[in-house]
């Protein structure tokens, strides 16, 4: 859906909408801004705004969120573009964002949210009864393979880097479409490879990148359960797809491999 012209006009916009490819097709640029829809609250929004805010940006950049109006919400709109296969620089700017964010508080309203990205990942922790999505074909391979990794520290997160991250010559990079999680950094970097594994051709070369993370094999398979849970929440009343067209059948069986 267009922004609508009383949109525009409240958010001082004079350019013409361009529709920007990628994630579900929903974001717009108006010369200096990103204008979306809201797809989460304006609580969480305004909280992300003042932190978005001060954070000390220390090689990356941000898009920070500009403003809220009638159902849409503006963001700066920063240089880059993404780049095909650069999932180590995705999983490194991630972790520098992510240093950032280190001595930040959990805010309530992380938990009060109930889309399917909050709910996927609930099952992944345990917060939500596996049982639940026993139906979901592989999910309850995944959790029979799950161990604790009750050393891995909480803290704020971006829970969905994969795409948004965007690379410009002679700029940081910079971290766009802030998805906020409380979960150990290496949740993060694992939902990078699962989605690299699932999604964009990537093989089990790219366990080098995070080669350095304590108990990858864990988070890779929650990370898996996350993505698998949300896939079945989008594609409710659809048969399983068969085994020549699942993409998730490959990662879950290399996840599974690395925990055993």
């Amino acid at each position: 859906m267009r922004p609508p012209a009383h949109v525009l006009e409240a958010f001082g916009v004079a350019a013409e909408p361009e529709r920007l490819a990628g994630g579900r097709e929903t974001a717009w640029r108006c010369g200096t801004l990103v204008l979306k829809p809201l797809d989460t609250s304006v609580e969480e929004l305004e909280w992300q705004k003042a932190l978005l805010e001060q954070l000390d940006c220390n090689g990356f950049r941000i898009a920070r969120l500009l403003g809220v109006s009638d159902g849409w919400c503006a963001w700066e709109h920063v240089a880059g573009e993404h780049r095909e296969r650069a999932w180590p620089d995705v999983i490194a700017v991630g972790e520098r964002f992510h240093a950032a964010l280190a001595g930040e508080q959990q805010p309530a309203c992380l938990d009060r949210r109930t889309n399917h990205w909050a709910i996927g990942d609930r099952v992944a922790w345990g917060e939500l009864p596996a049982e639940d999505f026993a139906h979901v074909k592989h999910v309850p391979r995944l959790i029979g393979a799950l161990c604790p990794v009750d050393t891995a520290r909480s803290q704020l997160v971006h829970g969905d880097l994969t795409g948004n991250v965007l690379f410009a010559d002679g700029l940081p990079p910079a971290v766009i479409d802030f998805s906020p999680f409380w979960r150990p950094t290496g949740f993060a970097s694992a939902v990078v490879v699962g989605d690299a594994l699932l999604w964009e051709d990537a093989d089990e070369s790219l366990l080098g990148a995070v080669a350095h993370v304590d108990d990858f094999a864990q988070f890779l398979l929650r990370a898996l359960i996350f993505r698998a849970v949300v896939d079945a929440l989008f594609r409710a009343g659809q048969p399983w797809r068969p085994d020549g067209d699942d993409c998730f059948l490959a990662p879950v069986e290399l996840a599974c491999s690395l925990a055993g």
